[in-house]
C-alpha cells in the first residue's frame, strides 16, 4: 500500500508572476573563466514581480536507503553492438577551437520505418565545420538501420535516401500525413529537415514544400496533436542564438590553468524561441508559434528567453488537450498549458517545475513523464548538469497543475548529483508493472578532470529500479554487480531510447556517445515476468498511430497502470511506438481502457488480451476486440 502524499506544490501557490518575468539565479559552471562574463551579466529586463517567490529552506542531497541486493530483479543488460551489425560512430566536429555545438552529441530514434513489425534505428550525426572539410574525405551522414526481427541490423541509409550530411542534433518521428508510414523530422544547427516516408523503403525531403524548415539552432522536437483535429503538429525546441564568431571572441579558459580554451557555458549566449507548426492536412504546415503563445520572452525587454534542450508532451490535467514540458538549460523550465483554444499559457513557475527548491534555474536536458506510483501520482523527471540533482517534480493531483521537486524523498537525491545527465526516460525494464528510470551521462568538457578531479569526460549510466515502496527506497540505484558491467561502461553519453529489438517482449536500450560508437544493450531476464505489448491504430478524428492516447490497464492483482502514448522524450530522441506493460510473475489483464485522441473511449475485457503477446488495437473496430500479431 502506497503512502499518502500531501497536496504538493502549495509552496508556489501564492506566486503571481510568470516564469518569463522572474529573474533566475544562474548556476555557475566552475570549469571555465570567461573574460566576457567577468565584465558583468546583462539583466534580463523583466518587470518587477508583484510578489517574490516563496522558497523553502536549502535542501541537502540525501543518500537513499539501501535495498538488499537479493530483492533486486535478476536482469542484466549485455552490450551487443558489434554482433547486432550496428557500426555507427558519431562524428564530432572537435578540432581544438572548442565551439559549443561540438559538445551536444546527437539523438536516436527507434521506430518501424518499413512496417515489417520490427524496431529499426535511426542515428543522427554531426558533420565537419566547413573549414575542416577536405575534398577527398567523405562527409558523415545520418545512419538508418533495418532490423531483421532478431536484433540483427543492416545499414540501409543510402537506399533509403537519408545519406544527408548536416550538423544534426535531434529527431522526431510521426506519421504527419496519416498514410500509415512513419515520417522523420531531423533538427540541426541551422534549422530542420522533414523527410516523408514514401512507403517503399525510401524517404524524400519535403522540408521546403511542407514549410517546416525555419532557421536557428534546433534541439529536441515532438510530433503531437495540439488542437485535436486528428493531424500531428510539430513542436521544435531551439537552444541558443549562437554563431562561431561570438563564441571565439569570448576567451573561455579552464579555471585555474591560465591557459587553454574551454567550452563556454550557455549563460554566455542569448536565448531564443521555440516553434510550433500546425498541420494543415494537405502536406503543409503553418508556423503558429507566436499566435499560440509558445514563444516566451522577458516582459519588459521582450527578449527571447528559452534555451530549450528537451520536450515531453503530456495531458497533465486530463482535460483532453496535450500540454508540453520544456527543459531549459540555465533558465527556468517551461510548462506550456494547453488552453484548448489553440493557445498555450506558460505556467512553469506557478506549477513548481521551473526551478530547484532554492529557486535556482538548473542546466536541464533530458525529460520524461510517468505515473510512477501506479496511483495517479504524476512525476516529471529532468536530468540536470553535473553537481545538480536530477529533478522529480511530483503531483498527487495533476488536475491542480501543482508540483514539488521530491527527488530527495524518492531516492533520486545524492546518487544523481555527480554526473552530467543527458538522456533520460522511464521504462519498465523488469516488467514488474512499475516504471523505472534510466539516465545516460557524460560531460561536455573533454578536459574537465584537469580542474575537477571528481569529474570525468566519459561517465557511467545510472539505472534506478522502482521498488514500489514508499520513501527513499522507491527508486534504487542498481549496481553493476546486479545489472552487469556493460550498461555502466563509461561513455560520453548523450541520446538514448528503448525498444524491443529482438522480439522477446522485454525492452532493450540504445545509447549515443559524443564522438564515439553507439551502444546497443540487450535486456536479458526482463521477460521472466509477463507482459503485454500494444500497437495502436487511430480511427476517424485521431492521428494514425494514436499519439496522445491515454491508457489505463488494470490487472487481476488490483493494480492500475496509466500511460500516455508519446514517443518523443529524453534528450534529442524518440522511443518505439508499441506500448509495453509489465504484468509481473502471475498477474493477467482484467481490463484495458483507451481514451483515443479523438475522445472516443474503448474498454477491452482482459479475456481478449492474452499476456506475452503483441496486440494491435484499432480505434475503428466496431466492437472492443483485438487482433494479435
Amino acid at each position: 500500500m502506497t503512502s499518502a502524499l500531501p497536496r504538493l506544490g502549495r509552496l508556489h501557490a501564492s506566486v503571481t508572476v510568470s516564469a518569463a518575468c522572474v529573474e533566475p539565479v544562474f548556476p555557475l559552471r566552475g570549469w571555465f573563466v570567461s573574460t566576457a562574463l567577468a565584465l558583468g551579466m546583462v539583466a534580463l529586463g523583466c518587470s518587477e514581480p508583484t510578489a517574490p517567490p516563496i522558497l523553502p529552506e536549502v535542501i541537502v542531497p540525501t543518500a537513499p536507503e539501501q535495498v538488499a541486493t537479493e530483492t533486486l530483479p535478476k536482469v542484466k543488460f549485455t552490450e551487443i553492438t558489434t554482433e547486432s551489425g550496428v557500426t555507427f560512430v558519431h562524428t564530432s566536429a572537435m578540432t581544438g577551437r572548442k565551439l559549443l555545438p561540438e559538445t551536444m552529441g546527437s539523438g536516436v530514434a527507434v521506430f518501424d520505418f518499413d512496417n515489417d513489425g520490427d524496431q529499426d534505428l535511426l542515428f543522427i550525426n554531426q558533420t565537419f565545420w566547413p573549414e575542416d572539410r577536405h575534398p577527398d574525405q567523405p562527409l558523415p551522414t545520418q545512419c538508418l538501420y533495418a532490423n531483421d526481427g532478431t536484433g540483427r541490423f543492416t545499414d540501409v541509409t543510402e537506399s533509403a535516401g537519408l545519406a544527408v550530411s548536416v550538423f544534426g542534433q535531434g529527431v522526431a518521428v510521426g506519421d504527419y500525413d496519416n498514410d500509415g508510414y512513419l515520417d522523420v523530422y531531423i533538427t540541426t544547427l541551422e534549422g530542420g529537415l522533414l523527410f516523408r516516408n514514401q512507403g517503399n523503403g525510401t524517404f524524400v525531403n519535403v522540408t521546403g514544400t511542407a514549410g517546416v524548415g525555419s532557421e536557428g539552432w534546433m534541439s529536441s522536437a515532438a510530433f503531437f496533436d495540439f488542437n485535436n483535429d486528428g493531424l500531428l503538429d510539430l513542436f521544435v525546441c531551439r537552444y541558443l542564438d549562437w554563431n562561431p564568431r561570438d563564441d571565439l571572441e569570448q576567451n573561455f579558459q579552464l579555471a585555474g590553468t591560465g591557459k587553454g580554451r574551454a567550452y563556454g557555458p550557455p549563460t554566455a549566449f542569448k536565448g531564443t524561441l521555440c516553434l510550433l507548426f500546425r498541420n494543415n492536412g494537405d502536406g503543409t504546415f503553418t508556423d503558429v508559434s507566436e499566435a499560440a503563445g509558445v514563444q516566451i520572452k522577458t516582459l519588459d525587454a521582450q527578449v527571447p528567453f528559452g534555451k530549450a534542450l528537451g520536450v515531453a508532451p503530456y495531458d497533465i490535467d486530463g482535460d483532453g488537450f496535450v500540454d508540453l514540458a520544456v527543459a531549459n538549460d540555465t533558465v527556468p523550465n517551461f510548462l506550456l498549458h494547453n488552453r484548448g483554444d489553440g493557445t498555450f499559457e506558460e505556467i512553469g513557475t506557478l506549477a513548481g517545475v521551473a526551478f530547484d527548491q532554492q529557486g535556482r534555474a538548473r542546466g536541464a536536458m533530458g525529460i520524461d513523464w510517468a505515473d510512477f506510483r501506479n496511483d495517479g501520482t504524476l512525476g516529471l523527471a529532468i536530468g540536470n548538469f553535473a553537481n545538480e540533482m536530477t529533478a522529480l517534480y511530483v503531483s498527487d493531483d495533476p488536475s491542480t497543475l501543482q508540483f514539488a521537486d521530491l527527488a530527495n524523498i524518492f531516492g533520486l537525491g545524492a546518487p544523481t548529483q555527480p554526473p552530467l545527465k543527458f538522456g533520460l526516460f522511464f521504462f519498465d525494464y523488469d516488467l514488474d508493472g512499475r516504471q523505472d528510470l534510466l539516465m545516460t551521462n557524460g560531460h561536455l568538457e573533454n578536459e574537465i578532470s584537469k580542474v575537477q578531479a571528481s569529474e570525468t569526460y566519459a561517465q557511467s549510466a545510472q539505472l534506478y529500479w522502482n521498488s514500489g515502496k514508499p520513501g527513499r527506497t522507491l527508486f534504487t540505484l542498481v549496481s553493476s554487480d546486479v545489472i552487469g558491467p556493460d550498461l555502466y561502461e563509461p561513455i560520453v553519453g548523450r541520446g538514448s531510447a528503448y525498444g524491443d529489438f529482438d522480439g522477446d517482449g522485454d525492452l532493450d536500450v540504445v545509447f549515443t556517445a559524443s564522438g564515439g560508437p553507439a551502444k546497443l544493450y540487450r535486456n536479458e531476464g526482463g521477460n521472466a515476468n509477463r507482459f503485454l505489448r500494444l500497437r495502436l491504430i487511430g480511427g476517424p478524428g485521431s492521428n494514425r498511430d494514436a499519439i496522445g492516447a491515454r491508457l489505463e490497464l488494470t490487472t487481476t492483482d488490483g493494480v492500475t497502470q496509466r500511460r500516455q502514448h508519446f514517443p518523443a522524450k529524453g534528450y534529442l530522441s524518440s522511443v518505439e511506438f508499441p506500448i509495453t506493460f509489465g504484468l509481473g510473475p502471475e498477474a493477467s489483464v482484467e481490463r484495458l481502457v483507451i481514451r483515443w485522441p479523438s475522445g472516443k473511449v474503448t474498454s477491452y475485457d482482459g479475456s481478449v488480451l492474452e499476456a506475452n503477446r503483441v496486440h494491435t488495437l484499432k480505434e475503428a473496430d466496431v466492437s472492443p476486440s483485438t487482433s494479435t500479431e
